[in-house]
C-alpha cells in the first residue's frame, strides 16, 4: 500500500511578498477562497477532459447566472477565450468588428488572425466603446467576394479604457448587429467590474440584452488561471468542443479550472473581489484628482485609472511602483487596482507620487 503524499514541499518562496503594484490586476495572488477549492478538488481521481463531476457542477452554477441554455467551456487564458469563441461564430471568410483599441487586436499577438485564421476590423473609438454608428463603418460589402465578410460584433466588458457600457448600449448593439445579421461576442475579461460598476447582475447586459458568446474572465478576478467560453445562444456556435481542443485550450485536469470558476460563481466572491478592486480605484482616482500636474484621461468605472503627467514623473515613480504606460510618446499610463489591492497600497503610491512630482 503506498502511503498518501502529505504537504510537504520542496518549494521556496522567490519573491517579496510586500512589494505592491499598480501594473495589473494579473499580478495579484490568487484568492485564499479559490486556494482552498483548488485543495478540495485535488484528492482522488477524477475522469479527464471535462467529464469529471466539476466541470459537471459548474454548469449548473452557469446556469444561474446566464440562464438555463448557457454552456461553458473552461478554457486555459483569455486569449484563447476569446481566438475559440470567435472561431465558433465566423466561416473561414468572416471578419470580426471590433475597437481599435480592443484586446483582440492590440494585445493578442495577432492570435485572432494567425490562429483563428479570421480577419479583424477595427474602428477607433473615443472610449473604447463602439455603438451602432461606429460599426456601420465597417458593417458592410457582404456580397463582395474581395473584403472579408463581417459576421460578428466583439465588444469588451469593461473597456480596454476601463469605461463601462451600460445594458441599453450592450442592447443597442446587439440590436443592430442581429438586425443586419451579424452575431455578437463579449470579452468578458474583467466583467465582473462591470456588473459591480453597474450594480446588475452578469446576465443583464449578455443573455438578457441577446449577446451570443461570452469569454468570462476569472484571473484578474482571483484565480490562479483558467477563463471559459460561455455559449449564450447555442443557435449560433458550431461544433465548440472541436474547437477548443484544436485551439490547443482543452485542459487534461478540467476539473482545477472548474472549481476555481466554482468558487467564483457559486456565492459572491466574484463580486465581492470586483467591487473591492473597483473601490480601491475610486479611492486612487480622488487622491490623484488632488494633485496638480496630473490629468485623468477617462472616466473611472472600473479597476482602472489611466492618467497623463510628465514622464519623468512616471519614470521615477516606476522605480517605487511597478506600472505601465498606456502611450508612452504621450506620456499616458495606467494604474490598476486589483481584488488583494489595500487602502494603505493606494496611500503609500499617492504619497510617492506626491513626492515625485515635487522634485
Amino acid at each position: 500500500m503506498t502511503a498518501a503524499l502529505g504537504p510537504r514541499t520542496d518549494a521556496r518562496r522567490h519573491h517579496d511578498p510586500s512589494v505592491r503594484g499598480f501594473a495589473s490586476d494579473n499580478y495579484a495572488g490568487a484568492h485564499p477562497e479559490v486556494l482552498a477549492a483548488l485543495a478540495l478538488a485535488n484528492e482522488g481521481h477524477q475522469v479527464a477532459y471535462g467529464e469529471d463531476q466539476y466541470t459537471d457542477h459548474l454548469q449548473r452554477i452557469v446556469h444561474s447566472h446566464f440562464g438555463p441554455s448557457a454552456e461553458a467551456f473552461p478554457v486555459f487564458n483569455g486569449t484563447g477565450a476569446n481566438v475559440t469563441a470567435l472561431q465558433a461564430l465566423t466561416d473561414r471568410w468572416g471578419a470580426v468588428i471590433c475597437a481599435e483599441s480592443a484586446h483582440i487586436n492590440v494585445d493578442e499577438g495577432g492570435a485572432p488572425e494567425r490562429m483563428g485564421g479570421l480577419k479583424l476590423l477595427t474602428v477607433p473609438t473615443p472610449d473604447g466603446k463602439l455603438t451602432p454608428e461606429l460599426i456601420d463603418r465597417q458593417a458592410w460589402g457582404w456580397e463582395d467576394e474581395h473584403r472579408a465578410m463581417p459576421q460578428v460584433v466583439s465588444i469588451t466588458q469593461n473597456t480596454e479604457l476601463g469605461t463601462v457600457y451600460t445594458v441599453d448600449e450592450i442592447r443597442a448593439i446587439v440590436e443592430h448587429a442581429h438586425a443586419k445579421g451579424m452575431k455578437v461576442h463579449l470579452d468578458g475579461a474583467r466583467i465582473a467590474n462591470a456588473a459591480a460598476s453597474l450594480d446588475v447582475p452578469m446576465r443583464a447586459f449578455t443573455n438578457a440584452v441577446g449577446v451570443d458568446v461570452l469569454s468570462y474572465g476569472g484571473t484578474k478576478n482571483g484565480m490562479v488561471f483558467g477563463e471559459a467560453v460561455i455559449v449564450l445562444n447555442p443557435d449560433a456556435v458550431s461544433h465548440m468542443k472541436h474547437l477548443r481542443k484544436l485551439s490547443m485550450q482543452l485542459a487534461s485536469k478540467m476539473r482545477f479550472v472548474s472549481v476555481q470558476l466554482e468558487a467564483l460563481l457559486a456565492k459572491d466572491l466574484w463580486l465581492r473581489n470586483a467591487r473591492h478592486s473597483n473601490a480601491m480605484a475610486q479611492r486612487l482616482a480622488a487622491g490623484v484628482r488632488a494633485l496638480d500636474g496630473v490629468e485623468i484621461l477617462h472616466p473611472v468605472q472600473a479597476n482602472a485609472v489611466f492618467a497623463r503627467l510628465p514622464h519623468e514623473v512616471s519614470r521615477r515613480l516606476q522605480e517605487r511602483f511597478r506600472f505601465y504606460f498606456w502611450d508612452e510618446a504621450a506620456g499616458d499610463v495606467r494604474w490598476m487596482c486589483a481584488f488583494d489591492t489595500t487602502e494603505d497600497d493606494v496611500d503609500a503610491f499617492l504619497q510617492a507620487l506626491k513626492e515625485e512630482l515635487a522634485r
